[in-house]
């Protein structure tokens, strides 16, 4: 959902109530445990720049900038599950390495452990140098 002030929000709240949420049920398989699920919550600058990429991909390979997006995606998922997953670089901030081809993506961001959400404050192709302002 996004908000007027450019903050893009999502929430996977896994209830317990013996729904499954997200997977599917296959025999034999066991289901997930029930974890807390923090909030993401990504930065305006994060979203442009992410958008910068995607449409710069898209206009040499569209299936590949869609794939991009999904790899993206299901990696900061996962960082609501997981929050402290992505490697400390400096105080209490965090970069995931999101794999996609021979390259991929990297997330920075900061867990807020009183308001359990994930704040992904820039997102960078790994061959950029550096993240942008």
């Amino acid at each position: 959902m996004r908000r007027a002030d450019g903050i893009t929000r999502s929430r996977d709240r896994r209830e317990n109530s013996g729904s499954r949420v997200g997977t599917a049920h296959r025999p034999g398989r066991r289901e997930p445990a029930s974890e807390a699920v923090a909030e993401v919550v990504y930065s305006a600058p994060a979203l442009e720049t992410l958008a910068r990429a995607l449409e710069f991909l898209y206009a040499e390979n569209p299936p590949a900038a869609v794939a991009a997006l999904d790899a993206v995606e299901s990696a900061v998922v996962n960082l609501a599950a997981h929050p402290l997953l992505g490697a400390r670089v400096e105080a209490d901030l965090r970069e995931l390495v999101i794999s996609f081809g021979e390259t991929g993506y990297i997330a920075l961001y900061r867990f807020v452990v009183q308001q359990d959400e994930v704040r992904v404050l820039a997102l960078r192709h790994q061959r950029e140098i550096g993240y942008l302002p």
